[in-house]
């Protein structure tokens, strides 16, 4: 009798918001539905795998995060593998298949997963399925939905493939005893099955299903739930779809179990949110609005009193603001979801008995003793776009026959683009869909088990502790959400939301900041939390000359640097500094030119030498119709200065704003030109730039 196959994969995630593990978990489930067993694991937790010893294939799903870094799940994993010491075949015996997030509209597309990718493929690891990298720019599902499709027949080979092996192996250890090589049994052998289990795969991937193939259909049969001829909509859709069978997911296994119970305790402090270090729930002591009232964006500047605490930073230095969930937003899901009455309730948590869901565990990012209240307003990411599990997971909670079938819809292969249109593109949330499909009515377990963990924001520091000892200030443009169909009122972001509306009795209208008089705000406080590893600060030598990219509010800590440089040199008046460039850019000279006095002031000073400005909405001078509109047309405009500040004096260029369009932007000026002056060409230009950033003169600091 043949030996058994086994047909076990380790299935390893590294995630930063939550993405990558709810693929890897919808892997873990469909595997099972294959005949395969998944081991899945976090990428971190090296001590529930070992890739040293690992036989069987690999399969790994990995986020980016940043400007192109790996998620922080992964850097101890990278760092490890990264060690130069390790042979050219050190996971020679590894097979493996791994799957890419990202974003195209970023620099480093993908960069999280083509380096756990490359140097694996260094070390010797061999693709038994090609890489994967999916865009959430157009779509993750595009990529991932077919990648996962033809997972299994990849999978299928690879196991054929070790049964062969391990058959020719046998058959020589034979040889080599002296003894005679026995024929292999067709009929006792596992190849053919798995021979006719390939041509089984090949045939559903080509759109034939065979009989015992089961394929997950929509549960209410066809659903027309609009007129001939009407526009589809978040609440209803049009034929083909209306009329079309459904493929939808595997239903994600529930593991969580939730009791309510009564208390007077108090909810555990904001310290408990982070993994480590401590929070800081710091003062306003000034609130500024920096721009004018017909701006297109409201840019406010805020100052927090840090002088009684132990925070420090430098400038340059990123920090974390732990803001909540609107409140309004969170009385409205107690409605929806029936829990009103019970907001001030402990909600205990235990793993569900009997749960069918691999390596189920208690979410980390929810403090024990928690009030339901405190878990919607701190905990968990209400605003999120609800991935397709989730969808499939609401489905099961909905009575209404027309409605059920729209959920299934939009979860579904063939509804993938009513998903993108109606729900990814319009940055629909949990409520959003609670009013628009009324009798969904999920158990509050869902929320926990779907919903991320509620992010800390990140900002800019735009001070220097050496200038304004015990102040820390930072910058921020109020984002908004347009109405649309299916949210008829405009939302502000969470954190900028919070933050306008905390400071809005003390907030002072836009003049210079500088000799703008603190407000009595002493009792509004923001829990804050410092932001480790950064490498965005100013070179040690004060002679290298620096150039500063900063429209918008990407100048924020560009004003630190400056302020710094102010301390230093009326402090040091001997000392050489080297000259300083900034790169200023926004819409228009009278509504939101930020710190414009500050920076008039730092150029009729020296501190900055040179000030390239630009206006992109206003209309250019009779007499300069080529005016420049944006930075990285400045920048080509200097591009004699830029080479000889970069190339031959060794100075340090620094972006700060948005990496979408700005970032790319910024970083295409500089190939051009390094091509021109440097007379190299694009390729050259490319590991010019490459260089640079190696040698962290070439520093960003872009966020979305």
């Amino acid at each position: 009798m043949g030996c058994e196959v086994k047909r076990r994969f380790l299935l390893l995630y590294a995630t930063q918001k939550g993405q990558a593990k709810a693929i890897a978990e919808e892997i873990c489930q469909q595997a099972s539905a294959r005949g395969f067993k998944a081991d899945i694991h976090c990428i971190s937790e090296t001590d529930k795998y070992n890739l040293e010893t690992e036989k069987d294939p690999v399969v790994i799903v990995v986020s980016t995060t940043g400007t192109g870094d790996p998620p922080d799940t992964a850097r101890k994993f990278i760092k490890k593998i990264q060690n130069k010491t390790l042979p050219a075949d050190y996971f020679a015996h590894l097979q493996y298949a791994l799957l890419g997030l990202g974003d195209s509209e970023y620099t480093f597309f993908c960069n999280g997963g083509k380096i756990v990718d490359r140097r694996l493929q260094e070390l010797g690891s061999q693709h038994f399925y090609e890489t994967g990298l999916a865009d959430d720019c157009v779509g993750l599902e595009l990529v991932v939905d077919p990648w996962i499709d033809g997972l299994w027949l990849a999978l299928t080979q690879a196991f054929i493939s070790r049964k062969e092996r391990e058959i020719m192996s046998n058959n020589l250890r034979t040889v080599s005893n002296g003894v005679c090589a026995v024929t292999i049994d067709p009929s006792t052998s596992e190849t053919p099955s798995l021979v006719s289990e390939i041509q089984h795969l090949k045939l559903e991937d080509s759109g034939v299903r065979s009989p015992d193939i089961s394929s997950h259909k929509a549960a209410n049969g066809h659903f027309v739930a609009s007129s001939q001829g009407s526009e589809p909509s978040l609440i209803h859709s049009v034929p083909p779809l209306s009329q079309s069978a459904l493929n939808i997911p595997v239903l994600p296994p529930e593991y969580i179990d939730v009791q309510f119970q009564e208390t007077t305790d108090k909810d555990p402090s904001l310290t408990s949110l982070i993994s480590e270090g401590a929070v800081f729930e710091v003062p306003v002591t000034k609130a500024v609005q920096l721009t004018k009232e017909d701006a297109v964006k409201t840019a406010l500047l805020l100052e927090l009193d840090i002088s009684k605490t132990s925070f420090c930073y430098q400038p340059g230095d990123a920090f974390c603001v732990i803001c909540p969930n609107n409140a309004s937003e969170v009385e409205e899901l107690f409605l929806s979801l029936g829990l009103s009455g019970k907001e001030d309730c402990f909600v205990c948590l235990k793993i569900k008995d009997g749960t069918k869901k691999k390596g189920a565990a208690m979410p980390q990012h929810i403090p024990d003793r928690s009030t339901l209240k405190f878990i919607l307003t701190w905990c968990l990411e209400i605003r999120a776009v609800p991935k397709k599990a989730f969808l499939r997971a609401l489905v099961e909670y909905t009575s209404n026959t027309g409605e059920k079938r729209r959920l299934q819809e939009l979860c579904s292969k063939q509804g993938a683009s009513d998903y993108n249109r109606f729900i990814r593109e319009q940055d629909v949330c949990l409520l959003d869909l609670l009013h628009t499909f009324p009798t969904c009515k999920p158990p509050f377990n869902l929320l926990i088990e779907h919903l991320p963990k509620l992010q800390a924001r990140p900002y800019s520091a735009s001070s220097s502790n050496l200038f304004q000892p015990g102040k820390l200030h930072f910058v921020f443009n109020i984002v908004e959400f347009p109405s649309c169909p299916a949210r008829p009122v405009l939302r502000k972001g969470v954190c900028t939301g919070w933050l306008a509306d905390l400071v809005t009795p003390v907030l002072q209208p836009s003049e210079s900041t500088e000799h703008s008089s603190a407000g009595k705000s002493s009792a509004l406080k923001v829990p804050i939390f410092a932001r480790p590893t950064n490498v965005f600060h100013l070179p040690e030598d004060l002679t290298v000359p620096l150039m500063m990219v900063g429209p918008g509010t990407g100048i924020s800590p560009f004003i630190g640097f400056l302020q710094h440089r102010q301390k230093l040199q009326e402090e040091h008046a001997d000392w050489k500094f080297g000259e300083t460039w900034l790169f200023f850019g926004c819409r228009h000279r009278d509504r939101d030119y930020l710190f414009r006095d500050e920076l008039q002031y730092f150029v009729g000073n020296g501190i900055l030498t040179h000030l390239k400005v630009c206006f992109s909405r206003d209309p250019p001078a009779a007499a300069d119709t080529a005016s420049p509109k944006y930075v990285q047309d400045n920048i080509r405009l200097c591009a004699k200065d830029v080479a000889r500040v970069l190339l031959k004096e060794r100075g340090c260029f620094y972006v700060c704003g948005d990496e979408k369009n700005m970032g790319k932007d910024v970083n295409d000026a500089l190939v051009d030109v390094f091509s021109m002056e440097a007379g190299a060409d694009k390729l050259e230009a490319m590991k010019t730039l490459a260089m640079l950033r190696e040698e962290k003169r070439y520093l960003q600091d872009l966020w979305t």
